[in-house]
């Protein structure tokens, strides 16, 4: 149980815990193998770990230079991404800073407007790509070739939780921008 005394990240990491760690074999989208799974919607989607992923996220993106100010959006492919940015935006807001957020289609729509970045415009704006936790990169990956094909300029990754099985080499070699996660394997016991 947390206590009045616990930071936001370690609060976080205990809610992550409880509400998102299942053990038992899963296979990954990434067609790996796990003993457990982070079911990151778990945490992404709930009334007290939503607000917290907002503010813990929005003070390490402030941390590594990345905040308001700096970066213009967040957000990713969705699904795994579009409750991250949500939070973000909400914490960002309650702040009083201008952070906006938008959701990547895997593919653009075939009616309407034909976007495939949906929300506020992201052309010649900096951005921020979220995922809620990662394995490979390869998510992160397709936002940023989205993102840079409508006219983004990417300027870095945060994860939630990061599976260390990859994904930041993956993405700091393959898209040239730095990658942050709030939480490793370590903060959840899973190391």
């Amino acid at each position: 149980m947390s206590t009045p005394n616990d930071t936001p990240r370690a609060h976080l990491a205990q809610l992550v815990r409880e509400l998102a760690v299942v053990r038992g074999e899963v296979t990954l989208a990434s067609g790996l193998t796990s003993d457990f799974y982070v079911d990151m919607r778990r945490a992404t989607l709930h009334h007290a770990a939503a607000p917290l992923i907002g503010h813990v996220m929005l003070d390490m993106l402030e941390e590594a230079g990345f905040g308001a100010g700096e970066i213009d959006a967040v957000g990713g492919l969705t699904m795994g991404a579009d409750p991250v940015a949500t939070a973000i935006l909400h914490a960002a807001a309650s702040r009083g800073l201008d952070v906006d957020a938008f959701v990547v289609r895997k593919e653009a729509k075939g009616h309407g407007m034909r976007r495939r970045v949906e929300g506020p415009d992201v052309a010649g704006r900096r951005v921020v790509v979220l995922e809620d936790t990662s394995t490979t990169g390869g998510s992160p990956l397709t936002a940023i070739e989205a993102l840079r094909e409508a006219g983004a300029e990417v300027a870095a990754v945060a994860v939630v939780v990061d599976r260390d099985t990859g994904a930041r080499e993956a993405i700091e070699s393959a898209a040239g921008v730095p990658y942050l996660a709030a939480l490793g394997l370590a903060d959840l016991g899973l190391d």
